[in-house]
C-alpha cells in the first residue's frame, strides 16, 4: 500500500487503537491479542493502530513491539489495515520505523518525542528524518512536546511526500483551523483528543470528520452507531450517546491521570476480552470505578 492510498483509507471512517494484551505477570499475552483482534476488524473500522497510545507503546520493550506488531499485522492481513505507533528519540523512532515497516504496517502513527522540549525546528527534524527512513506512509500526533504549526507542517508536507496525515491531540481549534486552511487537502485529518467523541461534532464543522475511538475495545458497535449519527449530523442519537454513555464515561476517566488508558482496559475485561493489567506508571480502576463502568457498559446492550 504506497502513502497515497493509505491517506485515502484515513480519510473516512471510523480508527481505533486496540489495547495490549497483557497476561497476569504483565508479560505480553500474544493468543489474547489474536482474540481481541479477531473480534474488532470485523466492526467495520477504517484501520487500526496497533502499539498506538492505548496500546501503552510507552511501555513496550523493543522485543516485544516487534511481536506485537507482528501478531497484527499477520492477524489482520485480509481485513483491516494496521498502523504502527512509533516514537522515542530520533534514532529510536527511526529503529521502530523500519522494523514497523519490515514486518508489513500499512503506516506509522509518529507519537510525541518522549520529555525533553525542543524548538519548532527541532521537533520538524525530528519528524523529518523518521518519515525519510520509511517508505511507507506516516501520520504525525500533534500533542504534548509536539506541537508543529502550520508553516512547519507545510514545509514538512513538501519535503517529505510520506507524510499523509496529522493527528490533533491538542484541542487548540485557532491552530487547527490554521492547518486545516493552510494545508488544504495535503493531509489526511484525525481528531486524536482522548475519549475523541465528545469532540466529534465540533471537528467535523472544522473539516476533520475522521477521529480514533478508544471506546470501541468495549463497545464496538455503539462506537460505530455514533460514528455514522456524526456522520448523518443525526443531532438527536449524538447528544442521547453523550448523555447516556460519554459523560458519565469521562466522570470515571477524569479522576486519575492515565486513566485514559486504564479504563479502556477496564472495558475490554468487562466485555469479556480481558487484556490483563496496564503497566507502571499507569494504575488500573479501583474496584468502585470498575463497578460503576460495569454498570454503564450494561446499558449500552449487546455489542
Amino acid at each position: 500500500m504506497n502513502p497515497q492510498e493509505l491517506k485515502s483509507i484515513l480519510s473516512s471512517g471510523l480508527l481505533s487503537f486496540p489495547v495490549t494484551d497483557f497476561n497476569a505477570q504483565g508479560d505480553f499475552h500474544r493468543a489474547g491479542y489474536i482474540k481481541r483482534l479477531e473480534w474488532l476488524a470485523p466492526y467495520g473500522a477504517s484501520a487500526l493502530f496497533a502499539a498506538g497510545g492505548t496500546g501503552e507503546f510507552f511501555s513496550l520493550a523493543a522485543s516485544e513491539y516487534s511481536e506485537i506488531i507482528k501478531t497484527a499485522v499477520d492477524t489482520c492481513e485480509t481485513s483491516v489495515p494496521i498502523l504502527a505507533g512509533v516514537g522515542g528519540s530520533t534514532r529510536q523512532a527511526i529503529e521502530y520505523a523500519q522494523e514497523a515497516e519490515r514486518l508489513g504496517a500499512k503506516g506509522l502513527l509518529l507519537l510525541p518525542h518522549y520529555l525533553t522540549e525542543a524548538s519548532q525546528d527541532g521537533v520538524a527534524a525530528h519528524v523529518e528524518a523518521v518519515c525519510k527512513s520509511v517508505k511507507i506512509g506516516v501520520v504525525v500526533y500533534n500533542r504534548n512536546v509536539c506541537r508543529l504549526t502550520a508553516p512547519l507542517l507545510e514545509r514538512l508536507a513538501e519535503r517529505c511526500p510520506n507524510l499523509i496525515g496529522y493527528k490533533d491531540g491538542l484541542g487548540d481549534i485557532e491552530l487547527m483551523v490554521s492547518i486545516r486552511r493552510r494545508l488544504g487537502d495535503r493531509f489526511s485529518y484525525l481528531g486524536g483528543l482522548p475519549t475523541a467523541e465528545v469532540y466529534a461534532a465540533a471537528y467535523k464543522a472544522l473539516g476533520v470528520p475522521v477521529y480514533s475511538s478508544a471506546v470501541f475495545n468495549f463497545i464496538p458497535k455503539t462506537a460505530m452507531d455514533f460514528y455514522h449519527a456524526i456522520a448523518r449530523e443525526d443531532h438527536a442519537t449524538v447528544g442521547k450517546i453523550i448523555d447516556d454513555f460519554f459523560l458519565p464515561y469521562l466522570d470515571i476517566r477524569n479522576r486519575k491521570a492515565g486513566y485514559a488508558v486504564s479504563i479502556v482496559k477496564a472495558g475490554a475485561k468487562i466485555a469479556g476480552y480481558d487484556a490483563g493489567p496496564v503497566r507502571a506508571p499507569l494504575t488500573d480502576l479501583l474496584p468502585e470505578e470498575y463497578e460503576a463502568l460495569a454498570a454503564l457498559i450494561d446499558k449500552q446492550g449487546a455489542q
